[in-house]
Formats: structure tokens, sequence, C-alpha cells
């Protein structure tokens, strides 16, 4: 009867409109929370089909979706573990009380931000049990290759804050002048003696000793010296000997001209740098490209140094880690040394909007979202991870509490319907009276 499908109408236009009252107090509820996506109940109408050509009302329904495309806007904070992507894209975490069974398949969610923080085992988390992912990086910082359509290799991000690690040098630099008068004839014959600091591979210091001999001729000048060097760590041993030899020539008097070991490593004149062997391991220490100013030289009659250049570093504690736009996650040690420990991806489906919703702003795939692709931060459609910063509630108020008052006279106008609908039932029923 049409009269009657016109008072189930109006019932499922209460039932909607509470729908979409629901999703509007959820999002005003949520309009401080971090990372929040707005629900939005979109109306469909349904229609009912009569073979006499009567018109009965169908009525409408409601379904309800999270927008979790839509992006919050982004804040910046004290805490560098505070994590946000500037652009499309979620970060990889898994729960606490997951980690905490001890299962090796670990369910992985997903997060548009978060406020981790390392806990007692070092583990960085959120205080609602969110555990951030990502990639191991190799001893050296390096990122393995890993499988980019499936979760396989990520394991959860754990901090080991009483970490201390020793960088051991590789390269050193000299700048040294020596005296061009003790090449002459008549010279006094006397050595210049320095030594270099250097690091070994436990943070240990050790020095080079490095030893300057002039070659004094009977007449003229030699413009000759013979350089030995030795490695502290190997008790003073001889590591390598060398004749070095300096231009005279008007232009480039002084520039080093020529180095011819005797024992020890190659000198490549292309990069000016000696293949040294310590006790750790090699070392290339830089003396200067020939016939080019710098590294050593001979002018004037005075010997001079100035402060050797170097890697490496002593023993140092962790004090911070940093994550850069890339997602590499950067361990900071007090002793100036930097180190990637990590690397977060990005995941991206091809529908975000498909995504199912759980508590504490987290998602997981579903059949509708598409698989997840875990991409570098910043490239493909992905956007730059953020440190130090957070992602708002994407709820914008003012246009909440505007379709809270178009509801409410939607809600309005259905009843109105229902009340009709009575006054006329009421009415068909008087009529046999």
């Amino acid at each position: 009867m049409t009269i009657s499908s016109s008072l189930n109408s109006g019932v499922a236009g209460l039932t909607v409109n509470a729908s979409r009252l629901a999703t509007i107090a959820d999002n005003i509820a949520n309009a401080g929370s971090y990372g929040y996506k707005r629900a939005v109940a979109d109306f469909h109408s349904m229609v009912v089909m009569q073979s006499d050509g009567s018109y009965s009302a169908g009525g409408v329904r409601a379904t309800v979706s999270r927008m979790i495309d839509q992006r919050g806007t982004l804040v910046s904070t004290d805490n560098p573990t505070d994590i946000a992507i500037g652009g499309r894209g979620l970060l990889p975490v898994t729960s606490a009380a997951a980690l905490n069974d001890g299962g090796e398949d670990l369910p992985v969610m997903l997060a548009s931000t978060g406020s981790f923080r390392p806990d007692a085992d070092g583990i960085l988390r959120t205080q609602t049990g969110e555990v951030l992912m990502g990639w191991p990086a190799n001893a050296d910082g390096s990122i393995p290759a890993y499988p980019r359509d499936t979760f396989a290799g990520l394991e959860p991000i754990m901090l080991n804050t009483n970490q201390f690690i020793g960088d051991p040098t590789t390269r050193m630099e000299l700048s040294v002048n020596l005296p061009a008068t003790s090449t002459e004839a008549g010279g006094d014959g006397d050595s210049m003696i320095m030594s270099a600091e250097y690091y070994d591979n436990l943070g240990t210091s050790q020095y080079l000793e490095i030893e300057f001999s002039p070659s004094v001729p009977a007449t003229g000048s030699s413009n000759e010296w013979t350089m030995t060097i030795r490695d502290s760590a190997s008790d003073g041993a001889v590591i390598g000997e060398y004749t070095v030899t300096f231009d005279d020539a008007r232009g480039n008097g002084g520039n080093l001209q020529t180095v011819a070991p005797i024992t020890g490593g190659p000198f490549d004149p292309a990069t000016g740098t000696l293949s040294l062997t310590v006790d750790g391991g090699p070392l290339d220490l830089d003396i200067g490209i020939p016939g080019e100013p710098g590294g050593l030289t001979q002018l004037s009659d005075t010997f001079a140094r100035a402060p050797v250049v170097k890697d490496g570093s002593p023993v140092g504690d962790l004090s911070t880690v940093e994550v850069d736009a890339n997602g590499l996650l950067h361990a900071i040690y007090d002793n100036g040394m930097t180190r990637v420990i990590y690397q977060i991806p990005v995941v991206d489906v091809p529908n975000m909007n498909g995504l199912m919703a759980h508590d504490n702003q987290t998602y997981s795939i579903t059949a509708n979202s598409g698989g997840a692709f875990l991409w570098d931060a910043g490239d493909g459609p992905t956007g730059e991870m953020v440190g130090y910063a957070r992602e708002e509630s994407a709820t914008d108020v003012a246009a909440e509490l505007t379709q809270l008052i178009q509801t409410q006279r939607a809600y309005s106008s259905n009843a109105k319907i229902i009340q009709t609908v009575d006054e006329m039932l009421q009415e068909t029923t008087n009529m046999k009276r």
C-alpha cells in the first residue's frame, strides 16, 4: 500500500540520518586526535517498482566510509621519532600485544602518523601500543634488497640505548711544509718528525710517526727527502718508506714532483694517496697530487704543519635517533658519528579508502583496498617522511557543524512524514465510525 510505503520510507530516513549523526559525532569528538580520518555517511535511494503503474516509496539506505586519503595538517613537535608522511602513504606498524605473544608472523597494520618512543626494551612504540616496523640495515649502513610487495623482512624497530660504537680511521690528509734549505749543500741533515693520530678498529687512539730525512748533496740542492712511516699499533714497526722529490721550477717551485716507494704500499699520483696497511687494516694517506699545491710542500726554511684531517672517531655512546626524508633511521652518537640502522618504508595501496579501520587510527589491508606496495619515502606516488612532526585530524569542525544542522533538519522532516502518515491512517480508521 502506498501510504504504508511512505511510513517505511520515513522510518528509513530516520535510520540513515541517525547513522549520519553518528559519523558527525565521531568526527567532532576526534577533532583533536592525531591522524584521524573523517567518517562519511553516503545516502542511496531505493526504488520499488509496481506492475500496476502505482508508485511506492522505496526509501533510502546509508553506507559509511572513511576518507583515509584525506590528509591533515602537519604540526611540529620536539620528539625526533614523531613521524608523519608529507603526502600519500602510510607507516607499517604492529601491535605490542602481538609482539608480546612471541609469534614469528606479526600482523602488519598501517598508520598515517605516530609518536614513537623507546620502551623498556628499546622498541619504538606509541602509548597506545603501536610498534613501528622497518628493514634492518647492514653493519655498513646499507639496506639489503627486500621484497616490496610483501611485508616479509619488516621487523620491530629496536634501539639499544646503551649501545657503544667505534669508527676506525681509513683516510688521513697531511699538509706539511719542509724547509728547502735542508736539502741544500751544507745543510745539517737533521730529520723532521711529526705524529698523526688515528683510531683503530676498537676505537683506541693510535698514531703514525712520520720522519722526513733530507738528502744533503755535496753541491747544489737535491730537493729530495726520505719519508719513513711507523705505526704505534705495530710497536713502532716501519709500514712504509718513500723517496719524495720536490719541483724547483719557476711557477711550480715547492710543489710535490715524484714519490717513489722503497717499502710499503704504492703511491697513486692521480689521487695523491699512499696505500698503507696499519695494524688494523688499510689506511689511505693523502700527501698531495704531484704538480699541484697542497699536501707536502718544500718552501722557505721553516718546518710547518697544519692539523691532520682524518675520518674515524673514538668510542661513542648512542645519544639520539632521527629519521630523514627517505625514511632512513639514523643513530647519532656523542662522538659525532652517524650510522643508518633501519629504513622505514612507506606503504601504498590502490584504494586507500578501502582499508579497514581499527582503533587508534590504524588500518589493515582488505580485498577492496588492493594489495600493498612498499616504497622508499619520496619515491613513486608516496610523500617524504617527516620527523619531529605529527599529522593533525582531518576533521573540519565548522563543516561538521554545518552538516549537523542539515542532519537535524532532515531527521525532523522524516519524523514529520511519520507523523503525517499516522494522521492519515487515523482518518482512514475514523471513516468506519
